[in-house]
């Protein structure tokens, strides 16, 4: 009963809450073994949509009777898209991530029309969450998801996933052959140990080696079928996955390719020589598949990624007229906009108001599954969200990221998207005032949750020797302790933060005599700061000056 409940409130939920997805919006990053301060493999995921509610999934492990079905369901609509074979046996997943520490993110690129197959069963999706289910390795995954589009069919356009187990990580680039033509043409390249990667919404596969089964798969029919379609002329080994199904445009590199760019120079002080290509003026000067960090990256690092504007860039949006005068690195959609019949663009950072969920997962090869991996999982915009620890064993979501507590037409105060959203949509209107003080609270939380995850995983390892489910009910019920806890101390900031700054004021507590009845705060009113000011007056010359009436008293 509690299964048959839980399965109709996550379908509720997926034809009501998640509608259509905005295209070009998810940035990925993919971090190795080797480039991980503590040998754990890594993933990132921001799911960006102004109409995705932020939730975590969970499906718990299930025995399916032979014979049994699967209805498909497409991620972005909840369009009914056909059946497949159910397996005997799937896994527990907890968002994007499975008992055996296998953990996928996707972003769209669509690459070129035409290709999506309107017949097909499987979308990218369904790909995913179907994949966690049953795979136990990433290359397992991988299998899974290319036999189930060539067999099945794929109806989504193109698509870069990102797949890690505790020991390798991958990127597969994979776009449809068009109606009348079932499944899928795809890339599969192994990151190399040591190396991080990255995607944002646009294919980044170029060359690959076609005699390394080792290091990269990929479809019998991925060159000949670009061949075929014109798009391709020249020798096998030259052949570009990009090129041919995804070929660049402005926006690619502006508004994608610059995501990456930027998550790259955070922890690789090369990367400026790719300025040019970032920012559309030198589409030749081609930015790596993968790069290594300068440093080796904590779970941590990787997070701080993943709160990126572009600081201190040619493209830093704190600094652009559109800042304002709190350096307010966030601008409403549209993305592109039209003055005279001229086209002009805003910057696509990595982090951006629109994000339903984000996380990092972290997979350790060291440690059994059912503790080794855990999904530091947040809502809303990345720069102001806390990453929160969910095990990717545990058996119960938090309440405070449950699917169905609340809706993006259902405002209720005990979801963490809707509280987290209060936070950032109120620090928007003065950032550079307002955000330090939750990013202050920001790092004491994950600080505290990275030192108490320690703990826990020694704790839960103890018990495992003796009872598994002991060992997994510890960590179910830590990881719901968690993301409620974060949940509450959210609730607080806001009325701690709307209080002191309500009508564009700066109200402090005031120490007075015992003997005072009423205390009014301390109170300053910072307006909006000189550099501004000096902007007006250059804009608008002497409209605001202060003049001095003939005869006016000096004192008046």
């Amino acid at each position: 009963m509690i299964k048959k409940k839980f399965l109709y409130v996550l379908l509720s939920a997926i034809l009501l809450g998640f509608s259509i997805r905005e295209i070009n919006a998810c940035t990925n990053f993919l971090i190795t073994k080797g480039a991980s301060v503590d040998g754990s493999t890594m993933v990132t995921y921001a799911a960006d949509s102004h109409l995705l509610y932020g939730e975590l999934y969970h499906w718990p492990s299930t025995d399916y009777p032979s014979g049994s079905w699967l209805d498909i369901y497409e991620w972005d609509t909840g369009k009914y898209l056909g059946k497949i074979k159910q397996v005997a046996h799937t896994y527990n997943v907890v968002g994007n991530m499975n008992e055996f520490q296998v953990a996928i993110g996707e972003t769209t690129y669509g690459g070129r029309h035409g290709l999506a197959d309107p017949e097909g069963v499987m979308d990218y999706g369904s790909l995913i969450y179907i994949a966690l289910q049953r795979s136990k390795t990433a290359r397992e995954a991988i299998k899974i998801m290319t036999d189930l589009v060539a067999e099945y069919g794929y109806y989504s356009s193109g698509e870069s996933f990102s797949i890690a187990d505790p020991n390798e990580v991958w990127i597969m680039e994979m776009i449809g052959k068009g109606k009348g033509n079932k499944g899928a043409v795809w890339v599969a390249r192994r990151i190399p140990d040591g190396y991080i990667s990255g995607h944002a919404n646009q294919a980044r596969i170029r060359t690959f080696p076609l005699k390394d089964a080792d290091n990269c798969l990929y479809s019998e029919d991925v060159i000949s079928f670009a061949k075929e379609k014109g798009w391709y002329e020249g020798k096998d080994k030259n052949f570009s996955f990009t090129d041919a199904y995804a070929p660049l445009d402005y926006g690619a590199l502006r508004f994608c390719e610059a995501r990456v760019w930027a998550g790259f120079r955070k922890v690789n002080s090369t990367m400026d020589k790719y300025e040019d290509y970032a920012i559309g003026d030198n589409p030749k000067n081609v930015m790596p598949l993968w790069i290594k960090p300068d440093k080796k990256l904590s779970v941590q690092d990787v997070m701080n990624i993943m709160r990126d504007h572009f600081e201190g860039t040619i493209l830093d949006m704190t600094k652009d007229i559109g800042a304002g005068p709190f350096s307010n690195p966030y601008r409403w959609r549209p993305l592109t906009w039209e003055v005279d019949s001229v086209k002009y663009c805003n910057e696509r950072a990595i982090t951006t108001q629109q994000t339903g969920f984000s996380f990092v997962s972290q997979s350790r090869s060291w440690m059994p599954d059912a503790i080794g991996g855990i999904l530091w999982f947040g809502v809303d915009d990345a720069s102001s969200t806390v990453y929160t620890p969910m095990y990717s064993s545990i058996t119960e979501i938090p309440k405070a990221f449950a699917v169905g507590n609340g809706s993006l037409m259902n405002f209720t105060t005990d979801a963490a998207f809707w509280v987290f959203n209060q936070v950032s949509n109120l620090a928007y209107t003065r950032y550079n005032v307002i955000h330090p003080e939750i990013e202050k609270l920001q790092n004491e939380l994950e600080d505290r949750y990275v030192a108490y995850t320690s703990a826990m995983d020694l704790a839960a390892a103890d018990l495992l020797k003796k009872d598994k489910k002991l060992a997994v009910d510890l960590l179910t019920e830590y990881s719901v302790n968690q993301g409620n806890n974060t949940l509450k101390k959210w609730q607080e900031l806001y009325a701690y933060l709307f209080t002191k700054y309500m009508d564009g004021n700066v109200k402090t507590d005031k120490q007075v005599p015992e003997n005072y009845k009423y205390v009014s705060p301390n109170l300053k009113q910072p307006g909006y700061g000189t550099n501004w000011y000096k902007k007006t007056i250059q804009e608008t010359g002497e409209h605001f000056k202060m003049k001095k009436l003939e005869g006016e008293l000096d004192n008046h």
